[in-house]
């Protein structure tokens, strides 16, 4: 029987110890968290999805147009009736919503779903808009396409939870809370890697 000196042991348990803690600047959040988006003046809860790269929103009515030499998209937010309810979504922030257009995504479509002769992705139009989740504010661009079917209406991406600075524990659900950014407040995300807390 091999025998492991106790100063090599000794050497192995803070290696272990340090790996379970979260780099500096990462926040562990749940599958599930109650995102504000500024833009909107809304709270709705989000899934967080480390397999999607982009982050989505659920709308539907979906046109682009042009207005005053600016690219815009306008559509309804596709939440039904009984969750804009009960999460106090008003006609006026969910219905004729217009944003500027920050351009258009590629997402492949399910091998599935792809009729011969079709294309094997779709083009959606994406925003970009302002994110709450706990204290954490961030900017990321939102594609547009309608989720109705889903219980969550807005999905984050991978590309979004690395802004955020996001680290995701399937097994936490609204782990951080209510939203409580502060609109004054510059992007917290910021302030923390510059040292304020």
């Amino acid at each position: 029987m091999m025998r492991i000196p106790l100063v090599l042991i000794g050497a192995l348990v803070p290696a272990v110890a340090l790996s379970e803690v979260p780099p500096v600047n990462k926040r562990i959040y749940g599958l599930h968290e109650s995102v504000h988006i500024g833009e909107l003046g809304i709270t709705v809860p989000a899934k967080l999805d480390t397999g999607a790269d982009s982050a989505s929103l659920s709308a539907r009515y979906i046109k682009t147009f042009e207005r005053d030499g600016v690219k815009m998209v306008e559509f309804d937010i596709a939440i039904d009736r009984d969750d804009r309810e009960e999460w106090g979504i008003q006609q006026n922030q969910w219905d004729d919503v217009e944003l500027p257009l920050a351009g258009h995504v590629r997402i492949k479509r399910r091998a599935e779903s792809v009729q011969d002769g079709e294309r094997d992705f779709s083009r959606r139009p994406m925003v970009t808009l302002t994110v709450c989740m706990g204290n954490r504010r961030q900017q990321i661009d939102v594609n547009l396409t309608d989720r109705s079917e889903f219980r969550y209406p807005l999905l984050i991406g991978a590309e979004a939870l690395k802004g955020l600075g996001a680290l995701v524990d399937p097994s936490l659900s609204h782990s951080v809370g209510t939203p409580r950014c502060q609109e004054d407040q510059e992007d917290t995300l910021m302030m923390e890697a510059a040292g304020a807390h």
